[in-house]
């Protein structure tokens, strides 16, 4: 008896319980909604958009860039976080009154509101601490403010062929999923003024140059929709590439010319620089790439440079090679300088002999066989003119010599230096072509 008693009171306490929960609930909408509200509510259909009968409405937009979080250049896309505010009118909306009305942002889920949505992004999310992060405010007019926070990752096409001199354009596309131009017109409140926060951003790679907003349709298979486009400029900022690649590459190919006043018989000095110079620059070649696309289809101004710099680093790897390969070759090369200028002197002349001499035999036969035919002057002038053109083949081959010598090392202990002359003249003049191209055209 005692437990069946036990039970009927707590059915019954639970049945006050939900009767004063039900009240306390009618009370509390009542509260939430006055009278303004709830008149302007009432016969309300948030399914229907304004003038649904009278013409497109015309949804007005404005941004406010609060932070631009990252720019990949593997992913290409950029990470920003926006308030993004749009006005319309309701006329269904309208109220006696001077005052605007600044509902709680949970009314929104009552009201009637544009379908926008960002069209190049990967990935977006409303804010909701503490609360979501929206704003509905009625003009007694009818118009409507409605305004949210998102952040929002958006793909941006970008060219790295200059990279890191290189200059990109991003933007921000703003649709109508569903409504097209019949029935929503999107425009910008303050044409290029409608964006805002650009001005005082700060980004670590990069420096806003420009920006400006732009009104089009997107073309689909469904119709035509209403589109507006918010360009901005960004231009990498390359000191800090300048201090992390280019003045340790530069440094690089000087160590690798220490080598060329080592003397050629300190084999394991010069070796040592050489290998050292050389897998250093690999290490910062590799590096340097870790933070761009593996694979594309075009070569960035800093793999240049880096090739560059390679390319002198292992060329004068290849210096020493050289200078001690002739150097094995000619150990007697200090002492007897002389001894070999006479003898390329005398393999010229005899070369030079032996072309005379052919030519000179020509001219014998070509004398036996004019007295013997008898020919016309005509004839004899076309002997004569085989007898000068003799000359001509001597002439060639002095000249052949000539050229050939210029490229002959006399000395193998020479090589390097020409080397000390060659290869920083040649590093310079190609610099200033590289950085004249790629920061002026």
């Amino acid at each position: 008896m005692c437990i069946l008693r036990c039970c009927s009171l707590r059915v019954l306490f639970l049945l006050v319980l939900c009767r004063s929960v039900q009240i306390s609930e009618a009370e509390g909408k009542g509260q939430i909604l006055p009278p303004t509200i709830q008149k302007i509510i009432k016969g309300y259909n948030k399914y229907l958009r304004p003038f649904f009968d009278n013409g497109p409405v015309s949804v007005g937009m404005s941004l406010d860039i609060a932070s631009i979080d990252t720019i990949s250049e593997i992913n290409m896309d950029y990470t920003a976080t926006i308030f993004l505010r749009q006005r319309w009118t309701d006329e269904r909306l309208c109220f006696d009154g001077n005052k605007s009305l600044s509902l709680d942002g949970r009314l929104v889920e009552m009201l009637w509101v544009p379908d926008t949505f960002i069209v190049d992004s990967k990935k977006s999310f409303l804010h909701d601490i503490t609360v979501e992060n929206r704003l509905i405010r009625i003009y007694p007019n009818g118009t409507v403010l409605y305004a949210i926070r998102i952040t929002t990752t958006v793909a941006c096409s970008m060219d790295l062929t200059k990279y890191p001199m290189d200059k990109q354009t991003c933007t921000l596309q703003l649709e109508s999923w569903g409504y097209n131009i019949n029935d929503v017109m999107f425009y910008w409140t303050r044409g290029n003024d409608s964006v805002r926060g650009l001005d005082t951003l700060r980004l670590a790679q990069y420096t806003v140059e420009d920006h400006f907003t732009s009104v089009s349709e997107a073309v689909y298979e469904t119709g035509r929709y209403p589109k507006l486009v918010f360009h901005f400029e960004l231009k990498r900022n390359i000191l800090y590439f300048i201090l992390e690649t280019y003045v340790p590459s530069i440094l690089l190919v000087v160590l690798s010319w220490v080598s060329f006043w080592i003397s050629q018989s300190s084999v394991p000095a010069r070796i040592c620089i050489g290998v050292t110079t050389v897998l250093t620059m690999t290490t910062l070649m590799m590096g340097a790439r870790t933070s761009l696309p593996n694979a594309n289809c075009f070569i960035k101004a800093i793999d240049v440079y880096l090739g560059i710099c390679f390319s002198f680093i292992f060329g004068a790897l290849l210096e020493y090679a050289v200078a001690h390969f002739c150097t094995l070759h000619r150990p007697s090369s200090k002492e007897l300088p002389k001894v070999e200028d006479e003898e390329a002197e005398e393999e010229r002349n005899g070369v030079l002999a032996a072309v005379a001499n052919s030519c000179s035999a020509s001219d014998n036969v070509n004398k036996i066989d004019s007295n013997k035919s008898s020919k016309t002057s005509i004839n004899g002038k076309k002997e004569r003119s085989k007898h000068s053109g003799c000359s001509s083949p001597m002439s060639v081959m002095k000249r052949l010599f000539c050229i050939f010598d210029c490229f002959h090392v006399k000395n193998p202990y020479h090589i390097d230096n020409y080397a000390r002359f060659s290869f920083p003249l040649s590093f310079i003049i190609i610099n200033v072509f590289y950085w004249v191209y790629y920061l002026y055209f």
